[in-house]
């Protein structure tokens, strides 16, 4: 199972469009085995390709700060789950994960910085 946390400096980023890189984990027998950084797009995460990008790297799960809801809906669509109210490092955030200590806050973003034109 690969995992996706919007990250900058090795720390959730509170706004997943904003992130500087994704860091994915592989998990396997609950167990981080890999880690690899994704570039961000440069622009709103939302409206970028990233889900695709992330769900063709295998990736089945983003643990987040801040989302809004547009972006759980992409994300979705492309197979992804997502895992709002997060914060911290990274790596300590995934293994709170595997320890089964994260559930959604439920809280979406709803001021967006991005603003789009027809």
């Amino acid at each position: 199972m690969k995992i996706a946390l919007p990250s900058r400096n090795e720390m959730i980023d509170s706004h997943f469009g904003h992130c500087e890189y994704f860091t994915v984990f592989t998990i396997e027998n609950s167990n981080i085995i890999d880690q690899e950084l994704i570039p961000s797009p440069a622009g709103c995460g939302c409206k970028s390709n990233i889900a695709s990008v992330l769900a063709a790297s295998g990736v089945s799960l983003m643990l987040a700060g801040n989302m809004g809801d547009g972006a759980v809906n992409v994300l979705s669509q492309s197979g992804i789950d997502v895992i709002r109210g997060c914060s911290g490092n990274t790596k300590e955030v995934t293994l709170a994960w595997i320890a089964g200590n994260l559930i959604d806050s439920g809280d979406s973003c709803h001021e967006h910085e991005c603003h789009h034109e027809s």
